[in-house]
């Protein structure tokens, strides 16, 4: 491909990408996921003139590169939204994703913590002392109690925390802002942690720009590392004798949703504390109560209360 036609190609994903930024408040990440993918497609050729079978051919070759049907529909999923882009800004004539079936994929279960488990962790994030122990323990404690997700955690405005009356102010994604539940629990870890929070401001010139977070930190955002928040939780799940490769912010996320679908909460209810677009998305959940709705069959059902002969 030529140098010419890789510029132009370049050109149309960053339009495509200021489209998705301005007009559906896309975030950051999604917008650097869609770069990457699209950059990919981008070496297939010239993109206002590429072909279904193109396509087709893309898809092909990613499957034989063993990449996961998961990744695979994420990427269509890209293109599909590029090309019908180029299609209504008129670019082109036709959308070559329009008759192509996304890859078949297995939603994987979430990785599953007890409570037990999770108490653990709270437990060993309590003995741990100093500022850095009370904001460790704050952030695990809001981590399950609120299920965040590990970006919505860490870029947390400081305001978010003050006056909500025992919820908090969450900006997911798309910028939808949701109000999370905050137990007594996790309310004390904050009150705890905002009493030494200072601590972790940092000097100079970077102070201004983190003085807005929850969790201030030296970093160029201003906001503590989603990779640090990683490896904190690593850490504090062998002090918890707990395996460190099955615990993520994520998996708090998990624990929190599964805990409540296990405790009988409604999947809507579960589907607005998350943050979720689509309750298809909830609905993994189920799977840890089927045992409950089997017995919530047995007894409720009126085929189930007939006597048998």
């Amino acid at each position: 491909m030529t140098r010419a036609k890789a510029s132009a190609n370049a050109g149309l994903i960053e339009n495509f990408l200021d489209m998705m930024s301005a007009e559906r408040g896309a975030s950051i990440n999604t917008i650097a996921a869609y770069r990457r993918d699209l950059l990919d497609f981008s070496a297939s050729g010239d993109m206002r003139h590429l072909t279904r079978d193109d396509v087709r051919k893309y898809l092909t070759s990613l499957s034989n590169s063993g990449i996961a049907g998961a990744s695979q529909a994420r990427k269509l999923s890209a293109l599909r939204q590029f090309f019908g882009f180029l299609y209504a800004e008129g670019i082109r004539k036709d959308d070559p994703t329009s008759s192509i079936d996304a890859p078949k994929r297995q939603r994987p279960l979430p990785k599953i913590l007890t409570r037990e488990d999770v108490d653990a962790l709270i437990e060993a994030a309590r003995a741990e002392e100093g500022a850095e122990g009370l904001r460790l323990l704050c952030m695990v404690e809001m981590l399950y109690a609120a299920g965040l997700r590990v970006t919505e955690l860490v870029g947390l405005p400081l305001v978010s925390v003050r006056d909500r009356s025992g919820f908090l102010l969450v900006k997911g994604k798309g910028k939808k802002e949701r109000l999370a539940p905050l137990n007594p629990d996790a309310r004390e870890a904050i009150a705890n942690y905002l009493a030494v929070r200072e601590e972790f401001l940092p000097v100079g010139l970077r102070r201004k720009s983190a003085e807005h977070f929850l969790f201030p930190s030296r970093s160029a955002e201003g906001y503590l590392t989603r990779r640090r928040c990683h490896q904190m939780l690593k850490g504090l799940a062998l002090k918890a004798g707990l395996d460190p490769e099955k615990l993520s912010p994520h998996v708090l996320r998990h624990a929190f949703a599964t805990h409540l679908v296990e405790g009988g909460a409604d999947l809507r209810s579960v589907q607005t504390m998350l943050g979720h677009a689509d309750i298809a998305t909830t609905q993994i959940y189920t799977h840890v109560a089927s045992d409950r709705l089997t017995a919530v069959m047995e007894t409720a059902h009126p085929l189930s209360r007939r006597k048998r002969p």
